[in-house]
């Protein structure tokens, strides 16, 4: 199963999974896959349709790799002092404001513009995929500078999804919900080889729970995964981690991207594409490049000290332009902003799916041209 943890298997299986779901939506079968993701599932207190099975459910496995993996470098990685995370940190802000900045002033309507946190997101397995295949030659700081941005990128939207798309909260359930979770976090330092087989399955019924209980409250359950994976001990989440990648990447990614580009592409002759598909086409390549360079290059004027060794700017053109790449988690924020706006949620889509293709581009032609300077000037100083 080697090959279903890598960056470019995960990039690979995202192009084709979006790629069916659009070309499927839009042929015969398009009203009865429609029909089968509204159709409603009744699991206990929750009756949710297939999609947002999907979108709540599944996507919460993803968010619990996306937090042990922050956690990981919050500790021991690319983020574990004040030093070395200045950069990525404002350079990943200016990513967030720079896109939502440029939403906001391409969209005239006010309903329209609760849709201003799609561009703000970066996809980890997409980018790092993309850059997995074109840069096979770039220094490793380039993919360590791209996996800080995208980290501290998916805990911000983490903090929107949790802030700015809350349904009715529930409170007691919210207050069930946190015990559960520590005794969750309890329980993985107390594991050990002699009592697996009684705590792990007791672990797994407690992060169910957990779900369940996030999900009752009203606010959005992928922050049940969250808050699992930050409290999870950083050994066991790394065994978690090893064990889920593969399913997280053959599975769980490939069905959402399926699922969330279930849309039917409008007759443009008819019905032209309106101010939100234009707004995330310009924000999502244009914003991310702007924001994240304009943030690393201040922040490398103010730190300029402790920076020993600063990314040149090729490199960095590289890492902001594949921020771009929204996908997984800017459509999960353009369900949320138009839950009850389904013609503004295709256009979204078409805009999110236009906006990363482009980024992809772009910082794939960049990562390409500079992975090939870079293997001839090794070449020229090996001869």
């Amino acid at each position: 199963m080697t090959f279903l943890r890598s960056a470019q298997f995960a990039a690979i299986a995202l192009i084709i999974a979006a790629a069916l779901g659009l070309g499927l939506a839009n042929s015969g079968l398009g009203p009865g896959l429609f029909e089968l993701r509204d159709t409603h599932l009744v699991v206990g207190p929750l009756d949710l349709s297939l999609g947002h099975w999907v979108t709540d459910g599944l996507l919460a496995i993803f968010f619990l790799l996306a937090a042990i993996e922050l956690k990981h470098e919050l500790r021991h990685g690319e983020l574990d002092s004040a030093r070395k995370a200045f950069v990525p940190v404002v350079a990943a802000v200016g990513g967030v404001i720079v896109p939502a900045l440029l939403f906001l002033l391409l969209v005239p309507e006010p309903d329209m513009k609760a849709g201003w946190p799609i561009p703000t997101a970066t996809d980890i397995a997409f980018a790092l995929g993309v850059l997995a295949i074109v840069g096979r030659a770039l220094p490793g700081r380039v993919r360590a500078l791209l996996l800080a941005l995208a980290v501290i990128d998916d805990l911000v939207a983490i903090l929107i999804i949790a802030l700015v798309f809350p349904g009715e909260l529930q409170p007691v359930a919210l207050l069930l919900a946190v015990p559960v979770v520590l005794v969750f976090g309890l329980l993985s330092y107390r594991l050990t080889r002699r009592n697996r087989g009684l705590v792990v399955p007791v672990m797994v019924v407690l992060g169910l729970a957990a779900w369940v209980l996030v999900a009752i409250s009203g606010i959005h359950p992928t922050i049940a995964g969250v808050a699992l994976g930050l409290i999870l001990a950083s050994r066991r989440g790394g065994r978690l981690r090893y064990v889920l990648e593969p399913w997280s990447n053959a599975i769980v990614l490939p069905v959402f991207a399926f699922v969330a580009t279930l849309v039917v592409i409008p007759n443009l002759s008819a019905t032209p594409l309106g101010p939100v598909f234009w707004a995330i086409l310009v924000a999502l390549p244009v914003g991310k490049v702007v924001g994240i360079t304009g943030g690393a290059l201040l922040a490398r004027a103010i730190n300029r000290r402790s920076e020993v060794t600063p990314i040149p700017l090729g490199d960095l053109l590289t890492v902001a332009a594949l921020g771009g790449i929204g996908f997984t988690v800017s459509l999960l924020m353009n369900e949320l902003a138009f839950e009850d706006a389904r013609a503004l949620a295709t256009e979204g889509t078409l805009g999110v799916l236009a906006g990363s293709v482009i980024s992809m581009i772009v910082g794939g032609s960049v990562g390409a041209f500079r992975s090939r300077w870079y293997a001839r000037r090794e070449a020229e100083l090996a001869g």
